[in-house]
């Protein structure tokens, strides 16, 4: 039976069959747009809309001078701004779960008080969950909490809002400080994220405010093979 599919739209799922079954990996140049039209039996116009698309949903890249080319989409979050992982990995058209590993009120030990600014000592919320982008786990966070600014944040579904979108509904954010490193990681949060203990891990250390208020710190751990961070700046014309 003929499609009624659009020729653009044959000539996207062509390409996205290509690049979601692994024949075309990241990195691989795709057919030039001439080929494509030809293969398809279209005009040039229509085999570049059907790129141009694909280019602004992050599956293609274009290069000047050297072709078109499979991008690395790899689950990735912005370093100036703090995004709902959920929301990142939805949009991306993947499956997202989380699996919460703890949940519970702890005494704030020297590196918490300090990274949280409370005293020594104080109860502190604690949470750690696996975030999972289409069953493979992609992000393990650490998150302490004080209670005086969500005080019932240890009572939240977390299967219905992650913790961020709690903190954002409760103290809207208002400073951001990220800071990341390279890392191995121990046995146990290797068993965690499904990765050896020799995988490379991209380890962030997030601290928000709300005004004047510190209100969370978390320590996010990413396999490095599926996670990147981004970031753009604009500079205007001096």
């Amino acid at each position: 039976m003929a499609t009624t599919l659009p020729h653009y739209l044959q000539i996207q799922h062509h390409l996205l069959e290509k690049i979601q079954s692994g024949e075309w990996p990241a990195n691989h140049q795709i057919p030039v747009e001439e080929q494509l039209a030809k293969d398809f039996g279209v005009s040039r116009m229509t085999a570049n809309k059907a790129i141009r698309d694909l280019v602004q949903q992050g599956y293609l890249t274009r290069q000047a001078g050297l072709g078109t080319f499979v991008t690395d989409r790899k689950a990735e979050s912005p370093l100036l701004d703090v995004h709902n992982i959920a929301d990142e990995v939805r949009s991306r058209g993947h499956d997202y779960r989380n699996d919460v590993l703890t949940r519970e009120v702890i005494a704030a030990d020297d590196e918490i008080a300090l990274r949280l600014g409370v005293r020594l000592g104080s109860q502190v919320f604690h949470t750690c969950l696996v975030h999972y982008e289409n069953d493979t786990p992609i992000q393990l966070e650490n998150r302490y909490v004080n209670p005086r600014w969500v005080p019932g944040y240890l009572e939240t579904d977390f299967n219905r809002q992650t913790p961020n979108e709690v903190l954002v509904a409760a103290c809207p954010i208002s400073d951001i400080e990220h800071i990341v490193e390279a890392l191995l990681v121990d046995a146990e949060t290797a068993e965690w994220l499904a990765i050896d203990t020799t995988t490379p891990c991209l380890s962030m250390i997030r601290r928000t405010w709300s005004g004047e208020q510190l209100i969370s710190y978390a320590r996010l751990i990413h396999p490095g093979d599926r996670y990147k961070l981004r970031s753009s700046v604009h500079r205007p014309d001096a």
